[in-house]
Parts: structure tokens; sequence; C-alpha cells
């Protein structure tokens, strides 16, 4: 086991060095070797070991970890940001999971990138915020890791990156230990090589995981109207390729106009996004905000602009929007959305990670979210499709998820 970790652990330090997923960690390999011998110690050979023995797993820096500085991607003292370790990590390691480091943020989990870069080609970013952990897994650094997506920081990046990436329900994964970007819709989620780690993950960190049969096939539904425009050419042509290969496959796809006030939507969730994340920085930023990098502070400033009432009401709106969602669902006998995971593949440059705005609306109404792999675009990146489900229906996604993963990857 300890030989094996620390072929992995070299391995990803060397490929590093290019993707730079990691946050760099003085004496990562000892720490490794310490805990590797810590748990071989709890589960001696011959013993029954835990889901998750000896899996390594990448942790977004904004979680806090025991032992490991939490500095979320900026120029601040790491005793400003410390706290006691995020219940997700810690219910992790309790099943035998090692983690391997600290992935990459961008600062704050917002736009201002650090130096990580797409595996599939290092010109490309990798997507944000939870740049580093999608980055990891698709490196092969580590079959697990955790990020969290407040606009589309799972699943852009997951798509990207051409790894599942699942944002479970709003509420369903503990915010306790992260350092909150936007209370209101901030969600835990991960990344992985396949549906089967997704799933196990999910029963461990997903309040009141249920075991399910499912005996039928899903109906999707294409929200067709202004939001699916945002997408960019090629990616509307790649995704209606995809719906072809499903309705090939068998599965019924009914078109429903939705979101025909997306622009609405798009400021409502910016407003409040805005609006929280200026509050979570009130104290922080009157001391360092010289600290801050343009882009973060510019945010901050805006959002004490945006006064009380009008965060309450954007708030008010996700209830309203979930409900115009789900009814439309039950209308037309739809149980899950499909759409493109983002407007395209991974733009050049790490200047920018990309735009969020295909998965803004289903996180302002705190849906459960998946991205499968589904393809190259033109230039040889990857490409996710988005299947969204009812609030609390993360068991059904993630089982109907494995159907279309499968009708995708037999084309």
């Amino acid at each position: 086991m300890a030989e094996s970790i620390d072929s992995v652990r070299a391995r990803a330090e060397e490929r590093d060095e290019q993707v730079k997923a990691l946050v760099a960690e003085r004496g990562r390999a000892g720490r490794l070797q310490r805990e590797v011998e810590a748990l071989a110690a709890l589960y001696p050979v011959g013993s029954e070991k835990p889901s998750l023995f000896a899996t390594l797993i990448g942790v977004k820096d904004i979680f806090h970890v025991d032992g490991l500085p939490t500095v979320a991607g900026s120029a601040l003292p790491a005793e400003v940001l410390g706290g006691t370790e995020a219940a997700c990590v810690t219910a992790l390691k309790e099943l035998g999971a090692l983690v391997l480091g600290k992935t990459v943020t961008t600062e704050f989990a917002y736009f201002e990138p650090g130096p990580t870069r797409n595996p599939h080609n290092l010109a490309h970013t990798p997507g944000g915020s939870s740049s580093g952990s999608a980055a990891a897994v698709a490196a092969g650094y580590c079959p697990l890791a955790l990020g969290t997506q407040t606009v589309g920081s799972v699943i852009r990046p997951a798509a990207f990156c051409g790894v599942i990436g699942f944002k479970p329900s709003y509420g369903r994964v503990s915010t306790q230990g992260i350092l909150y970007y936007s209370p209101s819709v901030d969600t835990v989620g991960f990344f992985a090589r396949t549906i089967e780690m997704t799933l196990l993950a999910s029963s461990i960190l997903c309040d009141g995981w249920r075991s399910i049969d499912i005996w039928h096939r899903p109906v999707l539904g294409v929200p067709e109207g202004p939001y699916l425009n945002q997408a960019t050419v090629e990616g509307w042509e790649a995704f209606s390729q995809e719906v072809r290969v499903l309705e090939e496959a068998g599965f019924t796809v009914k078109r429903v106009p939705l979101f025909n006030d997306i622009e609405a939507i798009n400021t409502r969730h910016t407003q409040l996004i805005t609006g929280e994340v200026a509050r979570e920085h009130a104290e922080r930023f009157g001391q360092y905000s010289s600290l801050y990098r343009p882009r973060t502070a510019a945010l901050v400033r805006e959002g004490q602009s945006i006064d009380d009432t009008a965060i309450d009401a954007a708030r008010s709106g996700r209830e309203l929007l979930r409900v115009q969602i789900e009814e439309e669902m039950a209308a037309h006998g739809i149980d899950l959305w499909i759409s493109p995971a983002a407007r395209g593949s991974a733009p050049k440059g790490i200047e920018s990670t990309g735009d969020p705005v295909m998965n803004l609306p289903w996180t302002h109404a705190g849906l459960p979210a998946l991205s499968l792999p589904a393809g190259r675009a033109l230039n040889g990146l990857p490409l996710g499709l988005q299947c969204v489900a009812a609030l609390g229906a993360d068991e059904e996604l993630l089982e109907w998820g494995s159907e279309l993963q499968k009708a995708l990857d037999d084309d």
C-alpha cells in the first residue's frame, strides 16, 4: 500500500510541474507516509477494510483540512483563514481516504484564476473555480476530488477536463468547515473518473442517501429558448448530436420552452452572490483589501453597494424558479433536463476560466446536476452533457446518469 501511494504521489508531483493542479506542500511525501502507516495500523492485513481504504483524494483549497493551511488561492495570511476541518473531509477520512493534497482554486472561488492548466491541452483553462480538483482527477492523480459550486464551479470544469462532475441538491452535503462565497447557494460537489466512485462518495456525503431501484428509463427534457442560445455554435451542434445519440439509443426526448427570462435569472443570481460575498468578506476585506486581486476586490466593493432588501428578493427568487422548473417537469412528464455543461470547450489561455451561464439557472434553483463526458470538440478537447433532476432526486439522477453515460460511450 505504502509503495503504491508513494509512486502515485511521485508521478502526480512530477506531472504537476506542468499541470499545477496541487497547492505546493513542503513535506508531502513524509506526511502521506505517516498517514499510510497510521491507516495500516488501524486495519492490519486480513482485517476488513473501509470503503475508501487508501484512496487518495484532492481537496479544493477553500476546505479546511487538519494539518494543511487554507489560503483559497489568495495572498492573505493562512492564520486569517483557518478553521476546523470540513465535515465532508472528515467523513471521507474516517472511511480510509487519504488527502493527496489541497487543490488549486481561483481566488476565493471567484474568477481570478490560479496557475492550473487543462491536462488535455496545457494551453487551455481547466475551468474554475474548482480548477485543481477537476485537473487532478483528469490527470490521474486521484480518483476523487472535492469542489464547490456557486454558479458553475463543478459542472463546467468537469466538462472542460473530461471527467464526471456532480453537484448535489442544495443543502444535501454539509458545508461546515469551508470558506463561503455565497451561503445561499454554495454547494459541495465532487469530481470522479467513474459513476461508481461518484455514487460511493454521494452515499457517504449526501444527507439521507437512499438505496433505490429504478425500473424505467428517464424522459429527457431539452430546455429550448434563450437559455440554450447562450451556447457557442460548436457547443450547440455538439449538444444536438448528443441528443440524437440518446434518441437513437431509445430515450424519449421532449423539447420544452424554459427560461424565457434567462437574462433576469442571470442578473438575480449575480446580485445575490455578489451581495453575499461582500458580507462574507466584510471583516477581512476591511483589514486586507490591498492583498485581494483586482477582480476579487472589485466584486467585494460591488457587493457592498447591494442592500439587504435586494439580496432577500434574490433569495426568494430561487424558490420561485425551482417551482417553475418542477411544474414544467410534472406537466410534460420529464425526469431529467439535459443541456450543454458549458458554452463550448475549454477556452484557450488560463487568464479566464470560462463562462458558467449554462449552469447558472440550475444552481440558482438548488437542483442536483451531473456533468457526463460527451465526446470531443473539433480542437480535441472534451465536452460535457449536463443532466439535472428535481430537488432531492440526487439518487435517481446518478442512476439514470449511468444509463446515459453508457449510451454516450457506445456511440
